[in-house]
């Protein structure tokens, strides 16, 4: 618990600092009382914990959210392209989908990621099973082929 402690304290640290622009002894003062306070509320309500601070994804999830930007600048382009052509087809569908992921996170990122990508939206998650609305029958095809499943699988590792 300590170690996802200090990770928190890190990062919300490190973000005061990107977005204050303020570095004076004063703020840097108010910046660590409201840095104790939070760490003392969050640790009183138990909620640092390895879902809440998985310090296991951060090597990889760079790498992941490039390739996730790029796959949802993809699906944005071809969505509009359906928007904007009559002649292109429309053709929504339902799919399931078995989530692969051996942790309630892994599978809240699949589902996640998912949802964030224009022309897929995951409205129900029981277990492992997701259910997956799709506008077009590729973008459920591209789903059913697994990449986006195994990258998150391999964010567990």
């Amino acid at each position: 618990m300590i170690k996802h402690l200090i990770y928190l304290a890190s990062t919300l640290g490190l973000f005061w600092l990107m977005l204050s622009g303020h570095y004076t002894g004063f703020m840097f003062g108010c910046a660590a009382a409201s840095l104790a306070l939070t760490l003392f509320v969050a640790w009183r309500m138990d909620v640092v914990d390895d879902e809440a601070e998985p310090i296991h994804l951060t090597g990889q999830i760079f790498l992941y959210w490039l390739w996730l930007a790029w796959e949802v600048a993809k699906a944005n382009l071809d969505v509009c392209r359906r928007i904007w052509s009559p002649r292109l087809d429309i053709s929504p569908t339902m799919v399931c989908l078995t989530a692969n992921q051996k942790t309630p996170l892994g599978v809240m990122l699949y589902a996640n990621s998912i949802t964030v990508t224009p022309g897929t939206v995951c409205v129900n998650v029981e277990g492992d099973k997701l259910e997956v609305h799709a506008l077009t029958w590729s973008a459920a095809e591209d789903l059913l082929e697994g990449e986006m499943d195994r990258r998150v699988c391999q964010l567990e590792i």
